[in-house]
């Protein structure tokens, strides 16, 4: 098998980046890029420490990460498994990424930082929802931001209802409990239960 091992290597497969590439990419945002921020109500947020990297899915509704001025990025935590694992790689490395979808829209947003948690009370009041504050608020200082490529989306047909899966053909969440838990965990009776727990904990 053949390795690439240089960035060397690497630029003699895939040639430099085009000018349209390079001068997407700020240090701030920019209006037009707010506009996707304010609109989607999922990102994926990256992060890395001591045990490793994570990648955590973040959803609430659209705009719900807040747009604090043209360097400064708020996001709500809300109730969740408690594994916290995004928010234990922040406090011992602040670096993060974020990928913000829209529904429909072809084009992604990323931005790369560096982030910190605050319990500011005010604060996660200001982002109650249900009349249920935040938990805790990660705030990230913006060191780039760029829009991506749309073509993962057009070649995965990611919105396209006619490629949706039917979510009864996959293993359901007690059913693979069940088996990571060796039975210690009931699967049938997870997954009875887990619409109720669902919305007794959505915000």
């Amino acid at each position: 098998m053949s390795m690439i091992t240089s960035v060397e290597q690497l630029e003699a497969l895939y040639g430099l980046p085009g000018e349209a590439s390079v001068v997407k990419e700020l240090d701030q945002l920019i209006p037009e890029y707010a506009a996707f921020i304010e609109s989607s109500p999922f990102a994926a947020l990256a992060t890395c420490g001591p045990e490793g990297l994570d990648c955590s899915p973040r959803g609430d509704l659209a705009g719900f990460v807040r747009i604090h001025d043209p360097k400064t990025l708020m996001m709500p935590d809300r109730r969740g498994n408690n594994r916290a694992d995004s928010l234990r790689n922040i406090l011992r490395d602040p670096r993060v990424a974020l990928l913000f979808l829209v529904p429909g829209s072809g084009t992604t947003l990323r931005v790369n930082g560096r982030a910190r948690i605050t319990t500011d009370p005010g604060l996660c009041v200001s982002f109650a929802v249900g009349g249920k504050p935040a938990r805790s608020v990660t705030i990230v200082e913006v060191d780039a931001v760029y829009f991506q490529c749309a073509r993962a989306i057009h070649r995965s047909e990611l919105w396209n209802p006619a490629r949706h899966v039917d979510p009864r053909s996959l293993p359901t969440p007690g059913q693979i409990l069940e088996i990571t838990s060796r039975k210690n965990i009931d699967g049938e009776v997870y997954d009875r239960e887990w619409p109720e727990r669902a919305k007794k904990s959505m915000w």
